[in-house]
């Protein structure tokens, strides 16, 4: 065990989540939804009635003559407002048709047919609404303004409204059940062919925003483009996939090649950070030679830390053990060394705990792939400048920085070396702090951070330990009874049993050198059977035990 590395989750500030329902993970927990609920539920009113007013003309919007294009904006320029405005419009509409759809199955499959139908009526002329207001506008992409395309999308929604009021008028079951399966496979259409218009719709306002940043010459507007951006981004996976075939990161890096844009590095470095968790983006990224964009920011020491920060964001993005594809991972190999020099450099210049955290993210991701970074951090005298900043609450304020602190010191145990230097350091003393890390709240991530410092910590421990030096010092601080009572007691490892197999590991290790320590009921439970033997012993028990 201790001469495996340990994986670490992916340490970028920005997550998303999916949902199986189309558009949902596009739609929510997105910076530009969030509005107060008072105000949005007028917004919502006004599609509401609208909806019912349309139900009654069959579909013909009203007030044509007096506001052509409904909604949306025609765009006469390239207006910050007028792009944000569309994006804006554009997932608070296509979240209402969403939401329908995803009711439209949830019904379905009650076979509730009232329900059904109506809800069809209303998503049907939400859809009408929309594909009109947008299909008129003057910055329409020419895909969706083919009269096939949108003819076929309305189509479908009229027969899904047809075919649910058929329901409506029969009992037969056999005759409702084959209903259900074809309104099932029309529903699953409308909802793929809606999520393809809007995608199409989106990346023609966000080519708006990538056109701003790359004709405009005025910071503000590139600025404000960029903000626009970087809120998209946290609208999920889909949506940086989008942004990033339209070309952003291109666009972003040309920015940061710009010495006039100095000020907007940080901003466009963010942003390109939040793009990248996509493979998408992180093409884009190796095709504009990004990473040697970056090694020149982080080596630059006119540049600003709040620059370097987000350059260190953009490197532990990229370098993230969950991306699947690695091929960009060898251009990174030429400049890994100015980038590992500059990244524990900033480490110890750090002025507050969220640069520290983006510049040992960066290096704790690094240290997996290539061992030659290990051995550069250790003749950078990486251990001292990581433990010093350990006991400056300013730099390592939370369990998610000390999680990043102890995944590298574990990758560098596996040098022998390294065995040496924590001993000059009284690194033990830091570990057995760290194998007793709690959460301070109760947040899950900060939960799940607490057991990742603790596993980790153990398994540096153990891997240290096959020095005797480092087992004795050890032994004396009293580590063994400090990972029994985490082998016995599931609250202390926040009852996690990653950390309950790295603490058996640790603790044989340890007893190898001192039998003498060990309690004879703690030999016979702990020590003496095989380790999974000792894992379901100790995973089964209750607090009470102790």
């Amino acid at each position: 065990m201790d001469t495996d590395r340990m994986a670490t989750p992916q340490s970028s500030r920005h997550s998303s989540s999916l949902s199986s329902s189309p558009m949902s993970s596009r739609m929510r927990g997105g910076a530009s939804l969030q509005v107060d609920s008072v105000q949005r539920w007028m917004e919502d009113l006004r599609h509401m009635t609208e909806v019912e007013c349309m139900c009654v003309l069959q579909a013909k919007p009203i007030g044509v003559e007096e506001d052509p294009q409904g909604e949306l904006i025609v765009a006469s320029g390239l207006g910050d407002h007028v792009a944000r405005d569309n994006l804006q419009t554009l997932l608070r509409r296509a979240l209402v048709v969403s939401t329908e759809l995803g009711k439209m199955f949830q019904r379905l499959e009650k076979s509730r047919w009232q329900r059904v139908h109506s809800t069809a009526v209303r998503t049907n002329c939400h859809v009408r609404s929309l594909v009109h207001e947008y299909s008129t506008a003057r910055n329409t992409p020419p895909e969706l303004q083919k009269v096939r395309y949108e003819k076929s999308l309305l189509e479908k929604c009229i027969e899904l409204t047809t075919i649910t009021e058929r329901c409506l008028h029969t009992e037969d079951k056999f005759f409702l059940k084959s209903m259900r399966e074809a309104i099932h496979e029309i529903l699953t259409d409308v909802s793929d062919s809606f999520s393809h218009m809007i995608d199409l719709a989106l990346a023609n306002e966000i080519q708006i925003l990538i056109r701003q940043i790359e004709s405009s010459d005025n910071m503000y507007t590139i600025g404000s483009a960029i903000s626009n951006l970087l809120s998209l981004t946290q609208d999920g996976p889909q949506l940086c996939s989008i942004i990033a075939k339209e070309g952003a990161v291109v666009a972003l890096f040309k920015i940061c090649r710009q010495d006039c844009f100095s000020d907007l590095y940080a901003h466009a470095l963010r942003t390109v950070a939040s793009v990248c968790c996509v493979e998408e983006g992180i093409n884009q990224l190796e095709k504009v030679d990004g990473i040697l964009c970056l090694a020149d920011i982080l080596t630059d020491e006119n540049s600003t830390e709040a620059a370097r920060a987000e350059a260190a964001a953009v490197v532990a993005q990229i370098t993230s053990p969950h991306h699947t594809s690695t091929q960009h991972l060898a251009s990174f190999l030429e400049s890994m060394q100015d980038i590992v020099t500059a990244l524990i450099k900033l480490c110890e210049s750090a002025s507050c705990g969220e640069v520290f955290l983006l510049a040992s993210a960066a290096l704790a991701n690094i240290t997996f792939f290539d061992s030659m970074a290990c051995e550069t951090l250790l003749q950078l005298n990486a251990i001292h400048i990581l433990l010093q900043a350990c006991k400056d609450r300013q730099r390592v304020d939370t369990p998610y920085s000390k999680d990043q602190v102890v995944t590298i010191l574990a990758n560098l145990s596996v040098i022998e070396q390294s065995a040496s230097e924590v001993l000059q350091e009284k690194g033990i003393d830091r570990l057995l702090l760290l194998l007793s890390e709690k959460p301070s709240s109760t947040s899950p991530s900060e939960g799940a951070a607490c057991e990742r410092v603790q596993q980790k910590a153990a398994v540096t421990l153990a891997r240290l330990s096959r020095d005797p030096r480092v087992a004795q010092m050890a032994i004396q601080l009293q580590a063994v009874p400090c990972l029994i009572e985490l082998c016995r007691s599931p609250s202390e490892r926040n009852n996690s049993d990653s950390v309950l197999v790295a603490c058996l590991a640790a603790l044989r290790r340890l007893a190898a050198g001192c039998p003498e320590r060990i309690e004879a009921i703690d030999h016979q439970q702990l020590i003496k059977p095989r380790l999974v033997d000792s894992f379901l012993l100790c995973s089964n028990m209750e607090e009470s035990f102790v």
